[in-house]
């Protein structure tokens, strides 16, 4: 009966019931996917939201469908429906992968989810190259450069429109400076620049706003806590998994902020991890400016003291190595 009305619940609204900018979300039924898809679903800058995975997304996309805000959320299950996921999308935000478990580095997760990574660039390659795309599957100093590869290979690769999500290390960063100077962490911003794992994390503790001073054993104690902050939840959880709610929320905040650089608001920066200039890698991560095309403008380091020039070749040097290895996938 409710067929014949014209009112199945599949074309009611079809067209979006808010103005604003279709997402995608791939990877939506994992344990970064569903608080991701939530927050974004709270988003209202979000008309429409596309919730894509391998398993269990008609429960996730039916339970986050009935939330009263305006975007309105279709779900898609399986490689068959990728296209249909990824057809119209403004921007494409990738948590997909397995996550890390006690005794993994995040180059374990490579071999399985460097394959999750190309397999779905090819999509978008084929059904939304304007998309920004924001990649968070670990490890992320190596999927970025798959992502590139596959980019590359397809002709639609657009080195602004494809953000390597660090801004984890930047809500840790925040959060963990705060406690120190007895601060509300949404006062304080700390530029974390480099990569996204380990030693490749350069939080600028010099740079810090408000402006204020360390002592060494607070750089060395606040520099290794923001590097292992990953390693801290994942031992926490004891095998239960890894950062999922403080991804998820630091995943929404970067979004948003892409979203609002779409929209054409003036003076949206933020760090991430991108095809970059600033060293002679290749790919790095420091601020950008985002805007109606992605990564308008790569922001140089700044001044850096001694301890944060020391780090900074720490970090190349693993940084180098992953991002081989992400550009040898693809490549071999």
């Amino acid at each position: 009966m409710e067929e014949s009305s014209g009112l199945s619940r599949e074309n009611c609204r079809a067209k979006g019931g808010a103005p604003g900018f279709k997402v995608a979300i791939l990877g939506a039924a994992g344990g970064i996917g569903q608080p991701l898809a939530m927050l974004m679903k709270m988003n209202p800058l979000v008309s429409v939201l596309h919730l894509y995975d391998v398993v269990n997304t008609p429960g996730v996309t039916s339970d986050i469908s009935h939330m009263d805000t305006g975007a309105v959320v279709r779900g898609f299950l399986g490689q068959q429906q990728l296209e249909d996921a990824l057809t119209g999308m403004d921007l494409v935000i990738i948590p997909a992968g397995v996550p890390r478990k006690p005794g993994m580095t995040r180059d374990d997760l490579f071999n399985i989810n460097a394959g999750i990574v190309k397999t779905l660039c090819e999509g978008i390659a084929k059904c939304c190259p304007n998309a920004i795309v924001n990649l968070i599957s670990n490890p992320v100093n190596s999927t970025v450069p798959i992502a590139a590869e596959v980019f590359k290979k397809a002709g639609t690769f657009d080195p602004k429109r494809l953000l390597g999500v660090t801004m984890l290390d930047v809500v840790r960063a925040n959060t963990f400076v705060a406690e120190v100077l007895g601060l509300d962490p949404r006062e304080v911003d700390v530029p974390v620049v480099g990569g996204h794992a380990g030693v490749t994390i350069l939080p600028l503790l010099s740079q810090v706003k408000p402006p204020c001073s360390f002592t060494p054993e607070e750089i060395d104690y606040l520099t290794a806590r923001i590097q292992n902050g990953g390693t801290e939840v994942v031992e926490a959880k004891a095998g239960a998994g890894s950062a999922t709610l403080s991804m998820a929320y630091a995943a929404v905040k970067f979004a948003d902020t892409c979203l609002r650089g779409l929209r054409g608001d003036a003076g949206v920066i933020q760090c991430a991890y991108v095809f970059s200039q600033v060293t002679e890698l290749p790919f790095f991560a420091s601020k950008v400016r985002l805007g109606r095309t992605g990564a308008e403008e790569i922001y140089p380091l700044g001044p850096l003291n001694e301890y944060e020039r020391a780090g900074l070749e720490k970090a190349k040097k693993e940084l180098a190595s992953s991002i081989q290895k992400g550009i040898s996938f693809i490549r071999k």
